[in-house]
């Protein structure tokens, strides 16, 4: 058992820069592991843009912004909640839910994530075959 320093934990990580191009591979070195979690890890990154959807079936997914602030947008059955959170919040997505949390400023992200999640690209994912 120990404590981690997100800030050394960060140290040569690189910030993510979401483009059409970025890689699952660029993306998952840009969010490194700190600990396990349950069914999942404790991850934290840098990142800016818009990444794709996003879905946790096992469990629900913990956001914490440490700087910088988020855009969320989470798919529900009565259609899109949008919220931005901003540094120092946290916000705890439902399992089962597809989201996305987009970063218009360089953000830090402090995440309680289950595995596996799912990934989509699509316009709307719940309508995706």
């Amino acid at each position: 058992m120990r404590g981690h320093d997100i800030q050394v934990a960060l140290t040569g990580v690189p910030k993510l820069k979401i483009t059409a191009n970025t890689t699952a591979e660029e993306a998952g070195a840009a969010f490194p592991q700190l600990a396990p979690f349950n069914q999942g890890g404790i991850f934290v990154g840098r990142y800016l843009g818009q990444p794709p959807w996003e879905c946790h079936p096992h469990g629900d997914e913990l956001l914490h912004v440490l700087n910088g602030e988020i855009d969320l947008t989470v798919l529900t059955e009565e259609g899109p909640v949008r919220i931005t959170v901003e540094a120092g919040s946290v916000f705890v997505v439902p399992q089962g839910l597809w989201h996305r949390p987009v970063a218009r400023v360089m953000t830090t992200l402090l995440s309680a994530t289950p595995q596996p999640s799912e990934v989509s690209f699509a316009e709307d994912p719940r309508y995706s075959e």
